[in-house]
């Protein structure tokens, strides 16, 4: 008979992979709206955006060390531990993306995006900001999971990390859209270079997220 994993511990190690959760979604807001000061021409707030996200991504980083550093030694888990901070390493790099993204944009804010592209480059945010609400509901839906084990509520996380890889392949038809009407811009060499590497750091986000749900996966497989 399997033990409900909750019941093992007095704080699961699921609540925290639920507030880390929250602090990525937090961070993802505050990273759109950098993005879009960035492409007006009005903006004034980018840098604050950038810190915001900076320090939420700190605070993950709190929380990270605690649920790594709170699993209780000798307890007999339904999972591998290492399984649980692998999948913790990829919510945590959706975050560290994100913030490498904005950094990268703050290293040559100028000339900003080519109006060319700025639609699809918002279209690339958008599919690897979305999945990132997902996210959250799959780790809150296997939280219920492992306690009951329920294969109705089995069946309810595997639909997630589905759609979180459909959302992942469209952000990667997007990604390589972007790269080659970029190269069809006439831009100097450092501008298409800076574009390039933006639209790639941007892409990861949804690989990022992908690979959490692939090792949600695995730790819900039988």
């Amino acid at each position: 008979m399997r033990i409900p994993f909750l019941s093992l511990f007095i704080t699961s190690p699921f609540d925290g992979l639920l507030e880390h959760a929250e602090k990525v979604k937090e961070c993802a807001w505050a990273f759109q709206q950098a993005i879009e000061c960035h492409l007006s021409k009005k903006c004034v707030s980018f840098e604050e955006f950038r810190q915001e996200v900076i320090t939420l991504e700190r605070e993950a980083d709190a929380i990270k060390r605690r649920i790594r550093g709170h699993l209780p030694k000798g307890t007999m888990m339904p999972i591998d531990k290492f399984q649980l901070f692998r999948y913790l390493k990829e919510q945590d790099g959706v975050l560290d993306t994100l913030e490498d993204a904005l950094d990268w944009i703050s290293y040559r804010p100028e000339p900003g995006i080519p109006k060319e592209i700025i639609k699809d480059f918002l279209l690339l945010v958008d599919l690897n900001i979305d999945p990132i609400e997902e996210m959250g509901k799959m780790v809150l839906e296997a939280r219920n999971y492992f306690k009951t084990f329920n294969e109705t509520q089995r069946g309810l996380v595997k639909g997630i990390i589905r759609e979180l890889r459909v959302k992942e392949h469209e952000a990667d038809r997007v990604e390589h859209r972007l790269k080659r009407r970029i190269f069809e811009i006439n831009l100097d060499p450092v501008s298409t270079f800076h574009l390039i590497r933006l639209v790639e750091i941007t892409g990861s986000t949804a690989d990022h997220v992908e690979n959490s749900g692939d090792m949600m996966r695995a730790m819900i497989a039988k």
